[in-house]
C-alpha cells in the first residue's frame, strides 16, 4: 500500500450517561478520527479517545507530523509500527507517542483488510462471530439509590448477563451500599465486575478488598495505581477475588512486567495505549504464554475482531461512546457483540455528525 493522503479530525461527542469516577467527571468524550487514503483509493479508518479534550491539539499535531512523513511511501502495519516506534523513541514511546502509533496502526490494518476484501478477524486468521461482553455504559459513582434502576436498564440494552460497577468511594460503607443496590435489582446470577479506577493506596486497598471479598464479585479492577506491580502482587496474596489490570499498559512490555510480578489474575488491553492491532497481537501472545485471560478495554469495533483471534480471549467491554459519529454502530445481542462480516474493521463515519461535533 502507498499512502496518498491522511486526514485527522478531532471531535467531542456527548455521552449518554456521564462518567463519574476516580479518573474524573465527563459528560462529553473527545475522539480523534483518522482516515488514511491509499493510492488505489482504499481508505483505512480508526479512532482514538484521549480522555481530555484539552489534549486534542497535542495529539493531533504529533499524529499529523508522523502521517506527513508517511505520505507517498509504501506502508504496511508491521513496518510502520517498527519505524514509528524507533523514530519516536527519542521522546519516549509511551504516552502520546504510543497513542499516535496506535491510531495509525489501526487505520493501516483496516486498509489492509479492505484491500484483501476480508473482515479484519478473517485477515488475522480467525472468523467473524459473537464475543461475550459486559455492559460498561453506566454504573458510575452516583448515589446508591439511582444504581438499581440503571443496572436493570443496562442489562436490557443488549440482553447482557454481566455489568461493571465503579467503586472507590471515600468510605467502605458506600461501596457496599452501591453493590447492594445493584444486586437487589439484578439478582445474584449476573456477573458483576467492579472497577476502582486506581482510587486506593495499597494499605487501604488491602483493607477494602478484604471486606468486599465475600460478596461474589467477578473481579477487582485497578484498586491501586496501575504501575505499582509489586503492590498488586502483595494484594493478590491477601484477597480471593481475582484482580484485573491492564487498560493503562503502554505496550506488551508493561504487561510482561506485571505478569512477572505475579499480581494479576486477569488482564486487558486498551487499543489506544497497547499500540493498536499490532500492539494488541504482541500483548495477546504474552498473555497466552502466561495462561492469563485477556479482555478488551473500550474500542468495541476493533476488539470484536481481535478477541476472535486472541488465544485466551475473555470479555469484551461494551461501550457505545463513539456511536454519535458512526453511520453503522454495532448493536449487542444476547450479551454478545459481533463484528460486521464485511471488509475491514467496519467503521463508517456519519459525516453530518462529524461536522456537528467537530472542534
Amino acid at each position: 500500500m502507498t499512502l496518498r493522503r491522511a486526514t485527522v479530525r478531532p471531535v467531542v461527542v456527548p455521552l449518554g450517561r456521564p462518567i463519574i469516577a476516580a479518573i474524573g467527571e465527563f459528560d462529553e468524550w473527545p475522539l480523534i478520527l483518522v482516515d488514511m487514503e491509499m493510492t488505489d483509493g482504499v481508505v483505512g479508518s480508526s479512532y482514538i479517545a484521549p480522555y481530555r479534550a484539552a489534549s486534542l491539539p497535542t495529539v493531533v499535531a504529533e499524529m499529523t507530523a508522523v502521517l506527513d512523513g508517511l505520505q507517498g511511501r509504501p506502508v504496511a502495519p508491521a513496518d510502520v509500527f517498527a519505524a514509528t516506534t524507533r523514530g519516536l523513541n527519542v521522546i519516549g514511546v509511551g504516552g502520546v507517542s504510543k497513542i499516535v502509533i496506535a491510531a495509525i496502526d489501526m487505520a493501516l490494518w483496516d486498509a489492509l483488510a479492505k484491500q484483501a476484501g476480508l473482515p479484519l478477524a478473517r485477515l488475522l486468521g480467525g472468523t467473524v462471530g459473537p464475543v461475550r461482553a459486559y455492559n460498561s455504559n453506566g454504573l458510575w459513582r452516583h448515589e446508591a439509590a439511582t444504581l438499581g434502576a440503571e443496572a436493570e436498564a443496562l442489562l436490557n440494552e443488549g440482553g447482557f448477563s454481566a455489568l461493571k460497577l465503579r467503586l472507590g468511594y471515600e468510605h467502605l460503607r458506600d461501596d457496599i451500599a452501591a453493590i447492594d443496590a445493584v444486586r437487589q435489582s439484578i439478582g445474584a446470577d449476573v456477573d458483576l465486575m467492579v472497577d476502582f479506577n486506581q482510587a486506593l493506596g495499597l494499605g487501604d486497598a488491602i483493607r477494602r478488598c478484604h471486606e468486599l471479598d465475600e460478596l461474589g464479585l467477578y473481579w477487582f479492577e485497578e484498586p491501586i495505581a496501575y504501575d505499582n506491580v509489586h503492590g498488586y502482587a502483595e494484594l493478590a496474596r491477601r484477597v480471593r477475588t481475582p484482580l484485573q489490570s491492564g487498560e493503562n499498559y503502554y505496550g506488551a512490555g508493561d504487561l510482561m512486567q506485571s505478569l512477572i510480578a505475579g499480581g494479576v489474575h486477569y488482564t486487558m488491553a486498551d487499543l489506544m495505549r497497547i499500540g493498536g492491532v499490532t500492539g494488541w497481537m504482541q500483548a495477546a501472545a504474552v498473555a497466552a504464554a502466561a495462561g492469563i485471560q485477556f479482555s478488551s478495554h473500550l474500542y468495541p469495533e476493533f476488539s470484536a475482531h481481535l478477541l476472535r483471534v486472541t488465544p485466551t480471549a475473555h470479555w469484551l467491554e461494551w461501550v457505545d461512546w463513539a456511536k454519535p459519529v458512526l453511520a453503522n454502530p454495532l448493536e449487542p445481542r444476547a450479551g454478545t457483540v459481533t463484528a460486521p462480516d464485511e471488509p475491514g474493521a467496519g467503521l463508517i463515519w456519519d459525516e453530518r455528525a462529524v461536522d456537528k461535533y467537530s472542534v
